[in-house]
């Protein structure tokens, strides 16, 4: 009896990417699929994400085109994850989102630009700049005095709770997951061989999902790697008989964002913090200066005392503060992606499906050529 020989293929790293990679993969009859994370430093794992990239102001419109095809992205892709079933809210829940201005003009500009934007994106939903009464209506505990403005279509997503789901219907699906971290990537005649402190292994296909660690795999072989990592820090508070379920997201001028789940859980954060290498290590007097920045939206209803838990990873920028994805130059089976920084829970499903794509030769919703690889990965002489 004839039997087909699968194609092997590696997934390193098992953060947003890598498990939306992985996931898709996993269906495919015809491939062989192990994941490796050991799951250290993950900035998945530690993070809470809003989607909500139509009212940003950056003028990057590759950047956007990515972000907006992200977030519409999202609702399909889980509803297939979930095999049509009701997706969990600790995931992902639509609960729209509220973006504060100190300047009252700068929100008449948002929403100009949110009303343009919705015409190619109509998943922003309804806009409107609410009033301090109408934002209590939605969220009581509100004791500010601004305005601020709504976008219906936002939406919440809780990191680990994601990748989690993610990993267990690979693994389902066939999927392998091992919790090692790959230290070498080797180039044998046919194949490339994955080194980890337990074992080697080869494979014919290779996707580098490793965000800021991808220059420990690529330098040693000789590549420049434009990636820096960034520190980010948020913490989970748990308050006491409030209902936060219908909340929605709240995004203060600044970095602090307060991202509401079920059962009285707030999610707040996160910092941006440069030149701190790899460093996980919790700062709990700037978590907790960050949540005193608050103060002016619910006055001392969010105490230090509420604070159950604290989160710590990295993300990773490019110099440019532009994302990349593709063919590694020079490797043939082996594709990578980085650069997404904080919007990588917007943009990760995403570009974790086009990785995937590429592994099975079908073309990819984001043309290759806007998010260019070899910008960023280069062969030094």
């Amino acid at each position: 009896m004839f039997v087909m020989k699968k194609k092997k293929v590696a997934i390193v790293g098992a953060g947003i990417v890598g498990a939306s990679a992985a996931y898709v993969l996993s269906k495919e009859p015809d491939l062989d699929i192990t994941i490796y994370d050991e799951g250290i430093g993950q900035g998945t794992s530690a993070a809470a994400g809003i989607i909500s990239p139509w009212l940003s102001k950056r003028r990057n419109k590759k950047w956007y085109r990515m972000v907006k095809e992200g977030a519409a992205f999202y609702p399909t892709f889980l509803k297939e994850v979930v095999s049509g079933q009701d997706i969990p809210p600790a995931v992902y829940r639509k609960v729209g989102t509220l973006l504060f201005k100190k300047n009252p003009k700068h929100l008449e500009d948002l929403l100009k630009i949110g009303i343009k934007r919705r015409e190619a994106a109509p998943e922003i939903g309804s806009l409107a700049i609410l009033s301090a009464e109408e934002i209590r209506s939605k969220i009581p505990l509100y004791t500010g005095t601004a305005s601020a403005l709504w976008a219906s279509g936002g939406a919440r997503v809780d990191g680990r709770s994601l990748v989690e789901l993610l990993l267990e219907k690979a693994v389902q699906n066939g999927a392998q997951l091992k919790k090692e971290r790959v230290e070498a990537l080797g180039i044998t005649e046919k194949n490339y061989r994955l080194q980890t402190q337990i074992e080697e292994d080869t494979y014919e296909e290779v996707v580098l999902a490793i965000a800021a660690w991808l220059p420990s795999l690529l330098e040693p072989l000789g590549y420049k790697v434009d990636i820096r990592p960034q520190k980010g820090q948020l913490m989970e508070l748990q308050l006491s008989q409030t209902d936060t379920h219908n909340w929605p997201v709240i995004m203060p001028e600044g970095e602090t964002d307060i991202i509401p789940f079920e059962g009285g859980r707030l999610i707040v954060g996160a910092t941006h913090e440069n030149d701190q290498g790899f460093d996980l290590e919790i700062d709990e007097v700037m978590l907790q200066e960050m949540l005193a920045e608050t103060a002016d939206l619910f006055s001392h209803q969010l105490k230090t005392e509420s604070i159950s838990a604290y989160r710590s990873g990295t993300r990773a920028y490019t110099s440019d503060f532009a994302p990349f994805f593709g063919h590694v130059p020079g490797m043939t089976g082996v594709y990578a992606a980085s650069g997404l920084g904080s919007t990588g829970l917007t943009a990760g499903p995403l570009v974790g499906h086009e990785l995937a794509q590429l592994v099975m030769k079908k073309p990819t919703v984001l043309p290759l050529e806007d998010y260019p690889i070899e910008r960023y990965i280069t062969a030094e002489c």
